[in-house]
């Protein structure tokens, strides 16, 4: 069974000659988007296939052009979907990095094993990322995702251990 991974969503066209403003989920976005990449387009309950022609990056969005649709009226009914890869063709990363996705919905403890919540969502704040945790009463807490505060990942067992310091978390 084919397993697909969301790496944005098209939210406007950009100009007329076909290309659309992608807002990012992804990491490695240069290489998500390499001339020739495949890429899926969820549109009405299917996977569409489409073929990156050009990437760039203008104001923090990715502006993407793909092949055979050169002109806004064939491309402006896709906007608001969500962009998709198929999850095999992802690069395994090196030892101790992870995806982002791959830190959403882990059990999430301090040094002294305790528990604290659950990773709900991974913000990009501009220069650095943050992971939001859910504590089981529903209030959030942001931990920056560095090895100063996350001190273990384990992916096998859905886990995650981080540094707490004071004011970190809000009761």
């Amino acid at each position: 069974m084919v397993e697909y991974l969301r790496i944005g969503i098209i939210v406007n066209t950009f100009g007329l000659k076909g290309e659309v403003k992608i807002k990012s989920f992804s990491d490695f976005d240069d290489e998500r988007y390499k001339k020739n990449n495949e890429v899926l387009v969820y549109f009405n309950n299917e996977y569409i296939p489409f073929k990156v022609n050009t990437y760039r990056v203008h104001k923090g969005m990715n502006i993407v052009s793909f092949v055979d649709y050169d002109h806004i009226n064939l491309i402006e009914k896709y906007k608001g979907c969500d962009v998709f890869v198929d999850r095999s063709k992802i690069k395994p990363l090196k030892k101790g990095e992870f995806y982002r996705f791959e830190l959403v919905g882990l059990d999430v403890y301090n040094q002294e094993g305790n528990y604290l919540g659950k990773s709900i969502k991974v913000e990009d704040m501009g220069h650095c990322t943050n992971i939001r945790i859910e504590k089981e009463d529903k209030k959030t807490f942001l931990v920056p995702n560095i090895k100063e505060f996350i001190k273990d990942v384990n992916l096998e067992d859905k886990t995650m251990v981080i540094k707490v310091i004071e004011g970190l978390i809000w009761k």
